[in-house]
């Protein structure tokens, strides 16, 4: 995945080299000095777990991320449009309620609605099915059993590139509905990013990757109004192909989806299996001790499963024991009596994170901030500051969670020893964890019974990539009006 994402954001290099020049040398008129004249850049995203979502009280997603850190570079806040679906972004484009729409797949007849940048990240597409069925091996095992979104740009795509190939498209249907039926055995088959198909994964395990789709790809850009100025066009084309040039866009999708494939199918049943079975008798507590320490309770949570799969009795070979796994010496620091004591363990737990991510720099932000604590949580402060050490060495940025999981694993190395002050760790391990809880963390966003009613944000679907000539909305759209803007400053920035 990572070598076709250098491949494929490497055809930005031609045309923003003439964009680079236009952006910086023509005069600033039309719409990019209306926008700087507002401050602010109103950007239209679809709610979903690849684009833009809520996670507790922060927006985050990695086209949110991307736009924010252009709006900042521009001098500009970031305005996001939430919309329901991509065919309203395009709307919300073209009719001026938003200067820009984030994360659309390129299709042909889109591209005579909307003015797009070059790719700046092309995805494969994987054939899903459930795992006690069959396993399709080509296109021509899912003809005529294959569910597709309606109205989608997949099901252009798919048209043209397997004209034999026959699909259905239920009605208003998007990729989490088909995917949440095909895990029910309502339907067999369908076809959807490979980045999505891994999120999806986590909360529906029964899921399985059949195979890539030869030869059609998710191929994503930011869309402009066609009739607009070149200005912030050009200077959109110009940013993206440095952000490329600068690792930006490789690290902020290392941020969001390095993790998504981390439970696989067993790991995810059996963590699905104790969410229900023995989380519900330490839920309060974790509520309770995240409130005192202003920690997520889901963090906890997932950090005392990685622990002890939830059980008050865990004992380690090593002598650490209870929910969380304290060491008798962390137990005596933090006035842990009993570390077998559900209450004294989560809350001693809690009380470490919090003195771990306390003593990290002032430098570090939000999220890398959280997934460097749980590092160190799990392989000590000591080893956690030589892996940023290393990476100060190198003249890489020992801020970033990227860089320091790859540091991590310097530690197993002979070679880079003698520049640590602590020598080897098991930092292969302390990467694993923190993957881990991340994706505990995510399972748990979706499946606690805190969002009663409400359609989880991070499952909202990414893939209904309505073209708009004939496509009816989807269920539950708003008939009040539009969405409002919401202005918000990204936690990336």
């Amino acid at each position: 995945m990572t070598m076709r994402l250098l491949r494929s954001i490497s055809s930005l290099s031609a045309v923003a080299a003439v964009a680079l020049t236009l952006a910086t040398c023509a005069p600033e008129l039309g719409q990019l000095a209306q926008i700087r004249k507002l401050g602010t850049l109103r950007v239209a995203m679809t709610n979903s777990v690849t684009t833009y979502y809520s996670r507790g009280d922060r927006a985050a997603g990695f086209e949110y991320d991307l736009a924010g850190r252009f709006a900042q570079d521009l001098g500009l806040h970031l305005t996001v449009v939430p919309v329901r679906t991509n065919r309203d972004a395009i709307e919300a484009v073209r009719s001026g309620r938003a200067d820009m729409a984030a994360g659309l797949a390129v299709s042909r007849s889109r591209h005579q609605q909307v003015r797009f940048t070059p790719i700046y990240v092309r995805i494969d597409l994987e054939a899903v099915y459930h795992v006690d069925t069959a396993q399709p091996q080509d296109m021509r095992d899912l003809s005529g059993a294959l569910a597709i979104p309606s109205h989608s740009a997949l099901s252009h795509a798919l048209a043209q590139q397997y004209p034999h190939l026959q699909f259905t498209l239920p009605d208003n249907s998007n990729a989490e509905a088909i995917m949440a039926r095909i895990a029910r055995q309502e339907l067999h088959s369908t076809i959807a990013s490979a980045d999505l198909v891994a999120m999806y994964q986590r909360y529906h395990p029964e899921l399985r990757k059949a195979f890539t789709v030869p030869d059609i790809e998710r191929r994503l850009a930011w869309a402009f109004r066609k009739t607009d100025s070149d200005g912030i066009y050009n200077k959109a084309i110009a940013w993206l192909e440095q952000a490329r040039a600068a690792g930006l866009i490789r690290n902020l999708r290392q941020r969001y989806f390095a993790h998504a494939q981390r439970l696989g199918f067993v790991g995810g049943q059996i963590f699905a299996r104790q969410v229900e079975e023995r989380l519900p008798q330490w839920r309060a507590i974790f509520k309770q001790v995240g409130t005192e320490y202003g920690l997520d309770w889901r963090l906890l949570a997932a950090v005392s499963y990685q622990e002890s799969h939830w059980d008050p009795a865990a004992t380690s070979p090593t002598g650490v024991r209870g929910l969380m796994m304290l060491t008798e010496d962390t137990a005596a620091e933090l006035d842990v009596d009993n570390r077998l004591d559900p209450q004294q363990s989560i809350s001693g737990g809690a009380q470490y994170l919090v003195n771990l991510r306390a003593r990290l720099p002032a430098s570090i932000e939000e999220p890398d901030r959280t997934w460097l604590t749980l590092a160190a949580y799990n392989i000590g402060f000591g080893h956690l500051m030589d892996a940023r050490r290393l990476l100060e060495m190198r003249d890489r940025d020992p801020d970033q969670w990227i860089n320091v999981r790859e540091a991590l694993t310097w530690l197993t190395r002979k070679s880079f020893l003698d520049d640590t002050a602590y020598g080897y760790a098991p930092g292969y391990q302390a990467v694993e964890y923190v993957g881990n809880i991340r994706a505990y963390q995510d399972i748990l966003d979706w499946m606690s019974g805190d969002r009663e009613g409400e359609k989880p944000a991070a499952l909202a679907d990414d893939n209904d990539d309505r073209d708009g000539e004939t496509a009816s909305d989807s269920e539950g759209d708003n008939a009040d009006g539009e969405d409002e803007p919401i202005t918000i400053d990204s936690p990336a920035l």
